[in-house]
């Protein structure tokens, strides 16, 4: 990725997928576009723009209209001067071509095309297209003052907001009744809390039509490590909607063909060795997460949720959190339990110690400046730890979190309770799900997420975490990390259904808990499988 790609999140699209995205969203030549207005809000190279011309010029010569006609039938912006020139010339090129004279299709291509900042710009609700790949530009990436004027403008997004959020709200805000959005984006909104209030403005207000999920599949021109999905939303009342799932061979072929499907008149499910498709009835009602996965999965998991109760349950009392933040690890986990008193360290489990699906903890300890009260204790008392911290205090002092309070205090505060619970414990990236027991010897650090329950037998519940069952709530509903790497946090650990400690049989019990002992993933999915009262798990 060159360094003005990363600074403006300009990725450009392959032709097939641009082709893909204006037949399903209805941006064709047999339509009279000259009667349309249409919105390519970062235009870039071209990539959507020139296509979206092509088929204008079609469109005119096919229903008898002048370019006239068409004044204000295309608006295309772009922060980067250069590629509104480059465009502008791209267009004036191809209408002169199309029999338009050069003035003409240079004042055309001038009114087209414009040098502003999408985001920041007014914009009339009377748009029927707004088609097109923003840019993919973290908020990290932005300077203070560019996420301050885009959170004041843009109200679904938030601190941690990926810039996409921005122009996928102000695109829907500009759509007239039944006008339609279709982008190729990351599809992490979906699955993050930083989507929340777009997925809001979304259920409450217009209708999810298409999505079509290309992980993994050669749709840029360059290499990208994103997970991205065709989406298209229409200011409409919430209907059926067209569902695909991609291999990464998914590729121009696959394209036209399931384009063909979306236009059959029954619409049965397509199992195609690059894709699968089927319709889905609805959409997601609520602002929570939104899953991802092939439609027999989906079916499956509104199932699930509508017949079983979540893992954080209050009936059975159990509970999901992180570990302990201190904002200095280097400074407040050690190995030598010499350098403070006994009654300072507490046995610290980290990735590392869990990281093959056992227990192997080894001389680790996190030095605890907390009282059991959840007061910071006095140095004074304790000599050796005081000795120990005072040597880093420049270093901790220069903490965010000592700036708002005492500067020996950790980010997190220190539950006095937790490490003496039994509790399983899961690594946050993890190819697969892999649980792993604590008899009560340990507190984890913050990047290793915790479960304790006061009624379920957690080597039983080990057991159901362990298998596929589990699993697929997790790779469902969470962000996809680089080579398929799943995130294993409190949120989407939250969204897993499981059935009543209760209703399982005492023969599945033992077959789970040895199943978790054993380490046995095929096992433990074996059981979970009739503790659900399932026969299989679709692909």
């Amino acid at each position: 990725m060159t360094e003005a790609q990363r600074e403006y999140g300009a990725i450009f699209t392959q032709r097939w997928v641009v082709d893909l995205m204006l037949d399903t969203c209805g941006y064709s030549s047999d339509r009279v576009l000259s009667d349309f207005v249409a919105v390519e809000p970062s235009c870039g190279d071209g990539a959507f723009l020139l296509p979206m011309v092509e088929r204008l010029v079609a469109s005119l010569k096919k229903h008898d209209k002048h370019i006239t006609d068409a004044a204000e039938a295309i608006r295309a912006y772009d922060l980067q001067e250069q590629h509104v020139l480059y465009c502008r010339d791209a267009v004036t090129e191809l209408l002169v071509r199309a029999g338009h004279s050069k003035a003409e299709a240079r004042n055309t291509a001038d009114g087209w095309v414009h040098h502003r900042d999408y985001l920041l710009t007014e914009h009339q609700n009377n748009v029927d297209f707004v088609i097109g790949n923003p840019p993919y530009i973290r908020s990290d990436d932005m300077t203070v003052e560019l996420r301050a004027a885009y959170l004041s403008r843009c109200k679904t997004m938030t601190v941690g907001s990926d810039i996409f959020v921005g122009f996928i709200e102000q695109g829907l805000m500009s759509l007239r009744p039944s006008g339609v959005l279709s982008f190729i984006c990351a599809d992490r909104w979906m699955h993050n809390n930083y989507g929340k209030k777009l997925r809001g403005l979304v259920v409450r207000n217009y209708s999810v039509e298409t999505i079509y999920e290309l992980h993994g599949v050669n749709a840029f021109a360059a290499e990208v490590y994103a997970y991205p999905a065709i989406t298209q939303i229409r200011n409409d009342r919430q209907g059926r909607v067209l569902y695909a799932t991609a291999e990464p061979t998914f590729g121009a072929e696959s394209a036209v063909k399931l384009l063909k499907w979306s236009h059959t008149k029954d619409l049965k499910p397509l199992h195609d060795k690059n894709f699968r498709a089927a319709v889905l009835p609805t959409w997601f009602t609520t602002d929570d997460i939104w899953a991802s996965g092939s439609p027999e999965r989906l079916a499956l998991l509104e199932y699930l949720n509508a017949n079983f109760g979540t893992l954080e349950d209050v009936a059975t009392g159990t509970k999901i959190g992180i570990g302990v933040a201190t904002g200095a690890d280097k400074i407040f986990i050690i190995h030598d339990d010499s350098l403070v008193e006994a009654d300072r360290l507490v046995p610290l489990v980290t990735t590392d110690h869990i990281r093959k699906g056992t227990m192997a903890w080894s001389n680790t300890w996190l030095v605890n400046p907390w009282a059991t009260d959840g007061s910071l204790v006095n140095l004074v008392e304790y000599p050796k730890m005081n000795a120990y911290l005072t040597t880093h205090e420049v270093l901790l002092k220069k903490r965010h979190t000592a700036k708002k309070g005492v500067w020996y205090r950790t980010i997190d505060k220190v539950n006095p309770t937790l490490a003496a619970k039994k509790k399983l414990l899961l690594q946050d990236m993890k190819a697969t799900i892999q649980p792993v027991y604590d008899d009560g010897d340990y507190y984890p650090q913050h990047n290793l997420y915790w479960i304790t329950s006061d009624k379920w037998d957690l080597s039983v519940l080990g057991g159901l975490l362990l298998s596929k069952v589990a699993e697929m709530f997790v790779a469902a509903y969470g962000v996809k990390m680089a080579g398929g790497t799943l995130r294993f946090q409190a949120q989407y650990l939250r969204l897993i259904r499981v059935p009543d400690p209760d209703s399982i049989t005492p023969d599945i019990r033992a077959r789970l808990v040895q199943a978790f002992q054993e380490r046995n993933a095929e096992e433990a999915t074996q059981a979970a499988l009739v503790a659900y009262g399932l026969d299989e798990l679709p692909d």
